[in-house]
């Protein structure tokens, strides 16, 4: 089956969530495009968006319908070739309306697993629940003689697992797109030994295609993205801890914030970042990784008590930021979460004493996103560093240990055999988490 054929009858699954919506909408400007070619024209598809809320799927069709708007808007000129043969669109603006109408004629909403028995292609992103996942693949692969393929936008599952617990019989690839997959440039790759070269041969098309980078991980848990990403912010979670024997803890969790996002230079600091993918996620993520580590705790106290306590950050459906370790007003932290009452404290009410306690930035510390555009940031980077450790400050010596650790962290999983190279693991944190420079450096002495 060629690419054009394997592409005709998609379903995603988990539609309507937040990494589901992007997926499908991805996929349905892929489909469209390769649709409208002339000799597709005569050809039927259909890309079902199931998700188990029809009021999500509600809210899908307007979202997909105003994306696809704003991608016309771009493309137009690659819109008038392919409706050269319509003598009747003349305006820009009746190309556009075509192309949306061809587009969302694609997508067929439901509530019914039923619908992807006859697809070629399945994409999940349902929770990161391991036995629902395992539980859909089989309903699938037992109900359609097709032989489907999967591509799972897991974080954390091992594929190999999946793929034999499902008994997919290699029919089952990684392909891990970033939030939010309309905007994030990142995939990461994850194949199995049971997987085809067709199979694999599709996915890089198909990532290709969507104008993805694409950075191959070997089948351990977490992979590499949540394989630094986890580790990383646990190192961050015990260093509140330790600070808590002299301060009260929702002032170290401030601290220890501040300063990775600061003196590292990061577009989140490491307690707002666990906010943004959600604490309950985090600690999922972190329980599946587990049991593939051994000699090696990946468990936070601080984490269980919060979600146990209903805290789990996470977005609203509009994007906005839920509550987690710190509460946000218009986006922004503005007070912190106190553990023993799970209230939040006002950070306006201690910050300039931390803050001080902390010390001063390097002279010549820039913004996260006036970093991410200079030229000479290598240069830069070296004198920065250079300047913050001589320092000595509490802040400058934590920043660097923090980074010290980021790059051992990012070593380890060459090491271990989960990234390929120092420049994979480089690529995912630059792209997959937008940071301004690689955790593997020669400017981090």
């Amino acid at each position: 089956m060629d690419y054009n054929s394997r592409i005709q009858k998609v379903s995603v699954l988990g539609a309507a969530g937040k990494m589901g919506s992007g997926i499908l909408l991805l996929t349905a400007l892929e489909m469209a495009d390769v649709m409208l070619k002339p000799e597709n024209r005569q050809k039927v598809f259909i890309l079902n968006a199931i998700d188990a809320s029809d009021e999500g799927l509600k809210g899908l069709m307007k979202y997909i319908r105003t994306q696809v708007l704003k991608a016309a808007e771009k493309k137009t000129v690659q819109l008038r070739k392919l409706y050269a043969d319509r003598p009747d669109l003349i305006e820009n603006s009746e190309i556009i309306d075509a192309y949306i109408d061809d587009t969302m004629s694609l997508i067929r909403p439901s509530t019914r697993i039923e619908v992807a028995y006859d697809s070629t292609l399945v994409f999940e992103a349902v929770s990161e629940n391991q036995a629902l996942k395992e539980k859909l693949f089989r309903l699938i692969n037992e109900n359609n003689p097709g032989k489907p393929w999967f591509f799972t936008n897991t974080s954390s599952v091992p594929i190999g697992e999946l793929n034999k617990n499902a008994a997919l019989e290699g029919r089952l690839l990684g392909f891990h797109f970033y939030n939010p997959p309309a905007v994030q440039k990142l995939v990461e790759l994850i194949t199995i030994s049971e997987n085809s070269a067709e199979i694999v041969d599709f996915a890089k098309e198909y990532a290709k295609n969507l104008r993805k980078i694409v950075v191959p991980s070997n089948d351990i848990a977490g992979f590499i993205g949540n394989g630094h990403f986890m580790r990383d912010a646990l190192f961050g979670f015990r260093a509140a801890e330790q600070l808590s024997k002299e301060m009260p803890l929702h002032e170290a969790i401030y601290m220890v914030d501040r300063v990775t996002r600061d003196f590292l230079m990061r577009p989140m600091g490491i307690f707002q970042l666990v906010d943004y993918v959600g604490l309950d996620v985090v600690q999922f993520i972190l329980r599946v990784m587990q049991p593939h580590m051994h000699g090696e705790k990946l468990h936070s106290e601080i984490l269980d008590e919060l979600v146990l306590a209903g805290v789990k950050g996470g977005q609203f459906s509009d994007g906005s930021q839920k509550n987690g370790f710190f509460c946000y007003v218009k986006g922004k932290p503005a007070s912190v979460i106190d553990k023993g009452s799970n209230s939040y404290i006002e950070l306006a009410g201690f910050v300039a004493g931390r803050d001080e306690w902390i010390g001063e930035l390097p002279k010549s510390a820039l913004p996260w996103k006036n970093l991410v555009k200079m030229a000479n940031k290598d240069e830069f980077l070296e004198t920065y560093f250079g300047a913050l450790r001589e320092m000595n400050t509490p802040g400058s010596s934590f920043a660097i240990t923090y980074a010290r650790n980021s790059r051992e962290i990012a070593r380890k999983l060459v090491s271990d055999g989960v990234a390929l190279n120092e420049k994979d693991v480089n690529t995912v944190l630059l792209t997959g988490f937008f940071h301004a420079y690689g955790p593997i450096n020669d400017f981090v002495k």
